[in-house]
């Protein structure tokens, strides 16, 4: 078109020339700044999408505790996705290797649950459970800095192991969503039960209350003699959903705190509470040894199902809230400081 234009006339092409000059630039400049900010773009979109996978595994920021006006609001509301209640507090080990003082607990809680109107059933012959309980993690505890446990009990009769124990593997974080969008499941999940926990625990002030969420897989039935080897891959065989968090397969795996540090657990159930319709809540005392006659800790505990049933009974999981927090009062000069049991194991709070 150019060279045409020239041969017929030089002065049009004189004219036209500076014309379509400038006009090429504009083009150029225009399609220059529209490439770079495509090319932009699509290098921002690649690492969020690698990304995904962990944010499942956050470690979740501390919830600021809700107003008065939410409490109220929220009381008596279970989740849809809440299987069991339970609530926990730790309690001294001075002396409770003793049978008089596991008795003074049981006759305190009886004459307790009296004043309250709480119905108490309790167990006179009841046997004292024994099992060793301990905890796999890496030498970072990338499982517990991702909110993740991955707890062995072994069942004991006397002084001897049972040749099967339970394996749980659990996301417990602060956030009910964080922990729910989270999948434990093992394999094969044919052998395992599924759990979705509220954990009620002591707030910051003595007769109060604050939840975390345990999403659990529970395996009844594994070997002994097949618990995870001495890498991340064994763990990952049984539980797939490790492998999102990123780590390599060899990455070493061990007894949180070594062998020494298996803790010996004696439950003993005291009863049972009756709250209201269909709200019945088993009540035992867990004492952590380190060996017998040596306690760590000991927890009061009372735990309940959730089900389509009980689970719009709003005045009886008020009552049942409200028993908890005046137990705290009640038994303030028992009451050990921290969060779970768990905690104390790690050396970290939840």
């Amino acid at each position: 078109m150019i060279k045409k234009t020239i041969s017929k006339s030089p002065k049009a092409a004189v004219k036209k020339a500076p014309m379509k000059k400038p006009a090429l630039k504009k083009v150029a400049a225009k399609k220059m700044p529209a490439k770079k900010p495509a090319a932009k773009k699509v290098g921002i979109k690649k690492p969020m999408r690698s990304a995904a996978p962990t944010a499942k595994f956050a470690v979740q920021p501390v919830v600021p505790e809700l107003s008065k006006k939410e409490k109220k609001k929220r009381a008596g509301r279970v989740h849809k996705s809440v299987t069991n209640r339970e609530f926990k507090i730790l309690i001294k080990p001075s002396g409770l290797d003793r049978r008089n003082r596991i008795d003074e607990l049981s006759t305190k809680l009886m004459i307790f649950c009296k004043k309250q109107g709480v119905h108490f059933t309790h167990l006179d012959n009841a046997t004292t459970g024994l099992r060793t309980v301990y905890f796999f993690d890496t030498p970072n505890e990338d499982l517990r800095n991702h909110n993740l446990i991955l707890r062995v009990r072994e069942s004991r009769e006397d002084v001897w192991i049972d040749d099967w124990c339970e394996v749980t593997f659990k996301c417990r974080a602060r956030d009910l969503g964080a922990s729910l969008v989270f999948n434990p499941m093992p394999s094969d999940k044919s052998k395992s039960r599924a759990r979705f926990k509220e954990e009620i625990l002591k707030g910051d002030a003595i007769g109060s209350q604050r939840q975390i969420y345990s999403n659990n897989a529970i395996l009844d039935a594994v070997p002994v003699d097949e618990i995870f080897a001495h890498s991340l891959s064994s763990a990952i065989t049984m539980f797939p959903t490790l492998g999102k968090l990123g780590l390599p397969k060899n990455t070493p795996i061990a007894v949180v705190g070594g062998l020494k540090n298996k803790i010996l657990e004696a439950c003993l159930p005291l009863g049972n509470l009756v709250f209201g319709a269909g709200v019945q809540a088993h009540c035992e005392i867990a004492i952590w040894m380190r060996s017998v006659g040596e306690p760590i800790v000991g927890e009061l505990a009372f735990s309940y199902h959730v089900n389509d049933k009980n689970r719009k009974e709003a005045k009886a999981h008020k009552r049942a809230d409200k028993f908890f927090n005046a137990l705290q009062i009640e038994f303030a000069n028992w009451i050990e400081v921290g969060s779970t049991k768990t905690a104390l194991v790690y050396g970290k709070p939840e």
